[in-house]
């Protein structure tokens, strides 16, 4: 038992795929983050414009 234990912990087969399966959550996790608050500045954006042109339209039609 104790040589299936030694043998275990002195294996170190499949370390690379765990490492790179951790680099690669991290990375679609801080890119999901990044993309999502790009998102809401982008949206805020929109919104903005969208009342800029709202009123700027209004103040045309108010002129003619």
């Amino acid at each position: 038992m104790k040589q299936i234990i030694a043998t275990f912990i002195s294996d170190e087969s499949g370390q690379d795929i765990i490492e790179y399966a951790l680099v690669g959550s991290f990375v679609s996790l801080a890119s999901y983050a990044g993309a999502s608050a790009l998102g809401t500045a982008y949206d805020q954006w929109f919104k903005d414009m969208g009342t800029a042109v709202g009123k700027g339209s209004a103040k045309a039609l108010a002129v003619q």
